[in-house]
């Protein structure tokens, strides 16, 4: 055979092996799909999610678990372990099929078959009868996070058996106004096109977005609205004007009819609770509590490796910089601003302000309180943040020893849904966009004192996204619809 003969046959084989795996993740998507719509069973790859994906996409995924890992997962294994979960009597549920397929392929040989296997692993998940309440959601504002939440919460649908979003408030619902925010939500400038339809109601005064009729409502103050006259009861509102941040303020949410839960995006003051879900969501009584802060974008990227690290090595103190994107709060151009350096132009300069930071270690980590200095610099990128923390640990460590801590509480544990272990020598913040992860933990860029004592380690977050992904979970998780989960 010569050379060039050779080369075409390799070439061949190699194709044709793609198009296998290709069509093995057509099944996967297959399976996935009927999972999330038939019985509320929801597939994720290492966190990653995996309803309406690509076939490319998916290939992609599993790249990404095999180099995370360091073991084999193939789409093979995936696909034939989603769909014996089809065939089982798993209840509605989350589960991490790369955390399954990887255990499949160190313990298959103590089974009899793949059903064994599911049927022994997934045991806490069959249905037992036990059905979540779904909740009625109203957002209260329909900016940057707003929509972003108002896509996720359809996109989490599903059977509309969790979280349903009911209504949106603004300032204002003419039938140009409706219009307007139905092509903000169609299309952005930084996170792409809605991936579905949205049609304007306008006799209704609603947006239908694949099939949901959210109830588009006008309204200058939260306790002029009656939503129990759109169908809506004992709702959680999410607030994410930013305009109300105290008890007073929220709790006028409370007198609106229909109302039950206030859920806002932003540092709560007073005697609100903070929550970074993942780190402290436990510690508050839902039971009896009304009103709730899931903190800030900045404060949800940088609890979950501060708890981390401190559990595992302890911190003496530190100092927190946080390069973070422009935001709507600065200017376009030189303008006056009631705070110091804003005021200048936002896309042509670097601006040095305050963070929250240091405060909201108070509230989310007490006991680190009173360690750390934090700052910000606000950056001319639309999105995408930097989170550079410096701490003094109280023993000796390596850089790999850090990377090592980090990347097995990524993979297991509590705080899998919050950090994702990136490894790339390449990462820059546009990766970022879409992450889902509110803590991007770049490990090629961790730094270790000579001493041994000091390391300083970056973290990347999508500050809308990422944090918009945050206030989701804790919000099922206030109004108790989360699914149980396999991780």
């Amino acid at each position: 055979m010569d050379t060039l003969e050779k080369v075409s046959k390799d070439y061949q084989a190699q194709l044709g092996e793609w198009i296998k795996h290709e069509k093995k993740a057509v099944d996967l998507i297959n399976y996935v799909s009927k999972l999330w719509l038939e019985r509320s069973i929801e597939l994720v790859l290492f966190r990653n999610q995996l309803h309406d994906r690509s076939a490319s996409e998916i290939m992609n995924l599993h790249l990404y678990a095999k180099n995370i890992v360091k073991k084999p997962i193939t789409v093979h294994d995936t696909a034939m372990l989603s769909e014996a979960i089809y065939k089982s009597d798993i209840g509605p549920s989350r589960i991490d099929i790369g955390k399954l397929a990887y255990e499949w392929h160190n313990e298959q040989s103590k089974f009899a078959d793949v059903a064994q296997f599911i049927n022994i692993k997934l045991a806490g998940l069959k249905a037992n009868g036990h059905t979540i309440k779904p909740k009625d959601v109203v957002l209260y504002g329909f900016g940057r996070i707003g929509r972003l939440a108002a896509r996720e919460l359809i996109a989490q649908a599903g059977k509309g058996e969790q979280l349903r979003l009911r209504a949106i408030v603004t300032r204002g619902n003419s039938d140009e106004e409706i219009i307007k925010r139905a092509d903000l939500l169609r299309t952005d400038s930084v996170h792409g096109p809605f991936p579905g339809t949205v049609i304007e109601d306008l006799e209704n005064k609603a947006l239908i977005i694949n099939g949901h009729t959210v109830y588009m409502i006008s309204a200058n103050n939260p306790e002029d609205v009656d939503y129990t006259q759109y169908g809506i009861q004992n709702a959680l509102v999410i607030d994410n004007t930013g305009v109300y941040r105290d008890e007073a303020g929220l709790g006028r949410h409370l007198k609106a009819k229909g109302v039950d839960k206030v859920l806002l995006t932003a540092p709560g003051k007073g005697n609100i609770p903070n929550v970074v879900h993942g780190v402290n969501h436990g510690s508050v009584d839902i039971k009896n509590t009304k009103i709730f802060s899931a903190a800030s974008c900045t404060t949800n990227a940088i609890m979950p490796i501060l708890y981390v690290i401190n559990r595992e090595l302890g911190i003496e103190k530190g100092h927190i910089e946080t390069v973070h994107s422009y935001t709507n709060d600065q200017n376009l151009l030189d303008n006056y601003h009631k705070k110091y350096r804003r005021g200048r132009s936002a896309p042509l300069n670097m601006v040095i302000t305050e963070t929250g930071a240091e405060s909201a270690i108070k509230k989310v980590l007490p006991e680190l309180s009173g360690k750390f200095t934090a700052n910000s610099v606000r950056v001319p990128t639309p999105n995408v943040s930097l989170a550079i923390i410096n701490a003094q640990v109280k023993r000796e460590v390596t850089k790999e020893e850090v990377n090592e801590i980090v990347r097995r509480y990524a993979l297991e544990g509590h705080l899998v849904e919050q950090i994702q272990y990136a490894f790339s020598n390449e990462l820059v913040s546009s990766d970022v966009i879409g992450n889902p992860c509110p803590s991007v933990f770049d490990s090629q860029a961790t730094i270790v004192s000579p001493d041994k004592k000091s390391v300083v380690l970056y973290v990347w977050y999508d500050n809308e996204y990422g944090y918009t992904r945050q206030v989701i979970r804790f919000a099922k998780h206030i109004c108790e619809v989360r699914r149980p989960v396999y991780y």
